[in-house]
């Protein structure tokens, strides 16, 4: 079947799930059915990044209110966590849909596939290429010969840079290639040492709004190859916009846009994936006062996790909050 297809099959499911919920179940008291963890690790992304900042807010109220000892790990990105994941090192982990794509089918970074459950779509990242404003690269072609942060290895941005510039027709022997994480891109960037940085993460991510409150960035647009990635890896991939005045640039720029899913690995029992769910909905406000981007989780839209199948508990989640 291809990546089109399953994304269709995957929706109707989903519709077709939800469609049989009961619409006026009370959601139940304790989120946890009586089997609430004592601990819990969540594997999230470089330290300057969206996933790190969301992995902690949701540790501190998983702390706070439920007294479970949470765990924060830093990683390299979306392969990093899949790869936690697999080892059983992390119970849940943030992570790209296209990262998730080739964990499932046992492609790229993952020699077999990966058993990975959804537990929520949570918000979209936007491929970023940054560049400080004086630059002279306004496309990708531009990149040859300068020093380029390609992103960390095994995480999201290496794995969309690498298809980026593919689709270009921009091999990676022709730059100079740094694998750098974003807090390290950032420091690089403002020290003179890259000439552009590859990121994919949310809106805004804090790295960037620091360094551009210090450096005058630009955004080179990414959305050209936007069309053949969606024919080379399916419908996941779609084009974005970075608003005029996100770091401080003076007009909209057209790039590529991926969901982020939270996963979890077979291991997760039934009753704790409700209860990270209900906690993930139940405290979205106190959490986007530190990560805006967890204002943006929905749970129309929560669902819609291909490639990865909801996890049970999950789903038993979404049922019963059905209006």
């Amino acid at each position: 079947m291809s990546r089109v297809g399953a994304a269709a099959v995957s929706l109707l499911v989903a519709v077709a799930l939800l469609a049989g919920c009961v619409g006026n179940q009370p959601w139940e008291p304790d989120p946890w059915q009586g089997e609430r963890p004592d601990r819990l690790t969540i594997a999230t992304g470089g330290t300057s990044g969206i996933y790190h900042g969301y992995g902690q807010e949701l540790a501190e109220v998983l702390t706070e209110r439920y007294g479970i000892e949470t765990e924060v790990l830093a990683t390299g990105g979306s392969v990093d966590n899949l790869q936690l994941l697999a080892a059983g090192e992390a119970d849940v982990a943030f992570s790209a849909a296209d990262a998730v794509a080739d964990a499932v089918d046992g492609e790229g970074d993952f020699d077999v596939p990966v058993e990975v459950h959804a537990l929520a779509r949570v918000y979209d990242d936007f491929a970023h290429l940054v560049v400080p404003a004086d630059s002279d690269v306004e496309e990708l072609a531009d990149l040859r010969g300068l020093r380029v942060s390609v992103g960390a290895p095994r995480s999201g941005t290496s794995l969309i840079a690498g298809r980026v510039l593919k689709a270009a027709g921009v091999p990676m022997s022709d730059l100079r290639v740094a694998e750098l994480g974003i807090t390290e891109s950032v420091d690089a960037l403002r020290g003179g040492s890259l000439d552009a940085v590859f990121w994919s993460g949310g809106l805004k991510t804090p790295g960037l709004v620091e360094l551009s409150a210090e450096v005058p960035l630009r955004l080179v647009p990414l959305d050209v190859v936007v069309d053949q990635l969606r024919r080379e890896h399916g419908p996941g991939y779609r084009h974005g916009v970075v608003p005029q005045g996100v770091y401080g640039v003076t007009a909209d720029v057209g790039t590529l846009a991926v969901p982020n899913i939270l996963v979890a690995g077979p291991g997760l029992p039934d009753a704790v994936a409700q209860g990270l769910v209900a906690t993930l909905f139940d405290a979205r406000t106190e959490i986007a006062a530190q990560v805006p981007s967890a204002a943006l989780l929905d749970r129309s839209r929560a669902i819609y996790t291909d490639p990865a199948e909801l996890q049970p508990g999950a789903l038993r989640y979404y049922r019963a909050v059905k209006p």
